[in-house]
């Protein structure tokens, strides 16, 4: 969520930079007529409780009983106005926070101005795709040749975007978590374990809602949503909390299956296990001094890029543009990886930095000095890495001609020692 007080101080700058990823003004305009009207009913009602203690005391020391039986009436009756301005602030606030919640954070100055994502910048490839001596697969036709994945019985079981991995499959996915874990924890992060269903309040800290509400699967009768990052759970766990300095940066990943519904995406990448409504993902997140959190970012993306390294699979690090963004991001890079049975690249893992846009509305906050006025820290998040799309890359860059895949060095001693699957 915005600071307000940015909003009232600067209206034309924060104009000026969501302009820059296609927000109107008037979204800003309706959240100052808002704060306008709410500061003007609430300095009114000020003034009238102002006047009813003045008068109430003046009311003690009446001796004439006339006249102070009509000073209650006419404190009765300015009673009545105070609590018919509350309500109306009360409105005025809600209707203002729901308009400052649809607004999405600022760009920050580094990012490049493009409507979309061909206005993305890539800023470096490394590796070179394999030069395959056979008509690379797409990994649908691997998995089900190698009878690893089952398309059929997923969609039998749970409708269409739902699959079962089997056998060697589950094991190479599992194998993947379990790496993925490994390496985080050795590059300086504190594995948590956390629910995969969370209250509301942790959805709207976290920004999912209202922006992505469609998108989010919800039991009405628990009143709990299944997560759809481990992002959402990681982000509430010092919600309301003080920090001190010295704990800073604090760094988590975290395992969960994450829940979508993906209907932004609908009639897109259907096949295959590139995009489903159930998928797993190894989530890294950081809560850093405000100072320090540009420079985290480049740590979090050398993070990711380097479990990309590791396996061996060319990889590509863009940074995106301000019309190509996630609604809390100020800053992206997007890291894929080469899939040639698709002969495209795919999205393993994507980096943000959200500055104080999370922390604001789940009230983290830190002391810069044990005295000092408390300050919104700043969080980070980062894929580390996507599983289902990196399953694809391992298993089209690394397939034979016979339709067996190598299993990449990094993983095998996860999977038991295996080095082909067959």
């Amino acid at each position: 969520m915005l600071d307000i007080r940015l909003l009232r101080e600067q209206p034309d700058v924060v104009k000026a930079t969501l302009a820059k990823a296609g927000v109107e003004a008037s979204a800003v305009d309706a959240v100052l007529v808002f704060d306008e009207k709410r500061r003007g009913v609430l300095a009114e009602v000020e003034r009238l409780k102002a006047l009813r203690n003045t008068v109430s005391k003046e009311i003690s020391t009446l001796k004439d009983a006339d006249v102070r039986n009509t000073k209650i009436a006419e404190m009765r009756v300015v009673g009545d106005q105070i609590s018919t301005l509350d309500k109306q602030v009360a409105e005025l606030e809600a209707a203002q926070q729901a308009a400052l919640l649809d607004l999405r954070n600022l760009p920050h100055e580094s990012v490049p101005v493009g409507a979309d994502e061909e206005g993305n910048v890539v800023l470096q490839t490394i590796g070179t795709p394999r030069q395959f001596d056979f008509a690379p697969r797409p990994h649908w036709e691997l998995g089900e040749s190698l009878d690893i994945i089952d398309f059929e019985r997923g969609v039998k079981v749970s409708g269409s975007r739902f699959y079962i991995l089997k056998g060697k499959g589950a094991r190479l996915q599992r194998a993947l978590i379990q790496w993925l874990l490994d390496l985080h924890g050795n590059q300086g992060y504190h594995e948590v374990y956390t629910p995969f269903v969370v209250k509301e309040q942790c959805m709207w800290g976290a920004r999912q809602l209202p922006k992505f509400r469609d998108n989010l699967y919800h039991d009405a009768e628990e009143d709990l949503w299944l997560v759809p990052t481990a992002e959402v759970p990681v982000t509430n766990l010092h919600r309301d909390e003080i920090l001190d300095a010295t704990q800073l940066p604090i760094n988590y990943c975290a395992y969960t299956p994450c829940f979508r519904r993906e209907k932004m995406s609908a009639g897109r990448d259907v096949r295959g296990i590139k995009r489903g409504h159930q998928f797993d993902k190894v989530e890294m997140y950081k809560f850093v001094h405000p100072d320090t959190s540009y420079a985290e970012l480049e740590k979090l993306r050398q993070d990711a890029e380097e479990s990309c390294r590791l396996l061996g699979i060319p990889y590509r690090t863009k940074v995106l543009c301000t019309g190509d963004m996630g609604f809390a991001s100020t800053k992206t890079y997007d890291i894929e990886l080469w899939a040639p049975g698709q002969d495209e690249w795919l999205e393993v893992s994507s980096c943000s930095n959200v500055e104080s846009f999370q922390a604001r509305s789940t009230n983290i906050r830190f002391r810069p000095e044990p005295t000092a006025k408390p300050e919104f820290v700043h969080t980070l998040n980062g894929s580390g890495l996507g599983i289902p799309r990196t399953m694809i890359a391992i298993m089209e860059n690394y397939q034979n001609a016979d339709g067996s895949i190598t299993v990449p060095e990094v993983l095998r001693s996860y999977m038991g020692g295996l080095e082909v699957i067959k």
